[in-house]
């Protein structure tokens, strides 16, 4: 369950940032190369998500994927 907390708070950078502005996805998204997949293993894995997302994982947006936050609750 952590792992999908992590996957969709992940996603929800991308949501962030524009899903339509593409320049803002690629941003993201190299990003997410940058810390997510290329420090994988080589730091503790809280330390690289913070270092993507610049906090620590929230579970909102796993709450809000599956429809048990409404899409106006999201801060």
């Amino acid at each position: 369950m952590w792992a999908e907390v992590l996957s969709a708070d992940a996603f929800s950078a991308f949501e962030d940032a524009g899903l339509d502005d593409d320049k803002a996805v690629v941003e993201t998204g190299r990003r997410f190369r940058e810390t997510i997949l290329a420090l994988g293993g080589g730091k503790a894995p809280l330390e690289v998500f913070v270092e993507f997302r610049g906090r620590e994982p929230s579970p909102e947006p796993l709450l809000r994927h599956n429809g048990l936050l409404s899409v106006s609750a999201k801060a």
